[in-house]
């Protein structure tokens, strides 16, 4: 996955010690490489997103209705809970069985570093290095997932822009073009 310099400068954290605020963090095949500040950006943005998610009423959940690629058919889902399904199976998927009991923990029933560290027997620094280490890789995932990547949020809520691909207009009578007459040669004012 290509990240730009544009996406990397804006969710990177001005005070990193390893970009400095840029965003990139060294060159691999010449192009460059997100740093791990913006890899837990992003994995906060979705996980602020997750919480909203989870936490909205289910009352507010509204159904959408997308175009499919194939055919024109028209599909519909809801896209709070398919996100914060697409979120935990991800997560599962992705982690390791340790680091998905301590985000289980942390992340989904909300404990603390406190409760954490005394249900998993580890110390305080160890706890917030593995949490970090959750974050980043959690982040690039989410960014980097194929096909449907989590991040950007605006592109998974409401469907990608630059498909190329638009549904097929509906067989319309011909309309004619709107020709306004034309005054005669012969009306028009005459030069002095």
């Amino acid at each position: 996955m290509e990240w730009t310099r544009s996406e990397t400068l804006a969710m990177a954290v001005p005070s990193c010690a390893s970009c400095y605020g840029t965003g990139t963090h060294g060159v691999k095949n010449g192009t460059p490489q997100a740093c791990n500040c913006v890899f837990r950006s992003v994995f906060r943005a979705c996980y602020a997103r997750f919480r909203h998610c989870s936490t909205k009423e289910k009352y507010l959940s509204k159904v959408s209705l997308e175009y499919t690629a194939r055919g024109g058919h028209r599909i519909w889902g809801r896209k709070d809970e398919e996100y914060v399904a697409d979120f935990t199976l991800v997560s599962r998927r992705t982690l390791a069985p340790d680091e998905y009991r301590l985000f289980s923990f942390h992340f989904l029933l909300g404990a603390d570093w406190r409760l954490c560290c005394r249900q998993m027997k580890m110390d305080r620094g160890n706890f917030f290095h593995a949490v970090y280490r959750i974050e980043q890789k959690l982040g690039k995932v989410f960014r980097e997932l194929k096909p449907y990547a989590l991040f950007p949020l605006d592109e998974y809520f409401n469907g990608r822009a630059e498909t190329g691909w638009r549904p097929e207009p509906t067989p319309q009578s011909r309309m004619l073009a709107l020709r306004p007459p034309l005054s005669p040669v012969w009306a028009l004012p005459k030069a002095a």
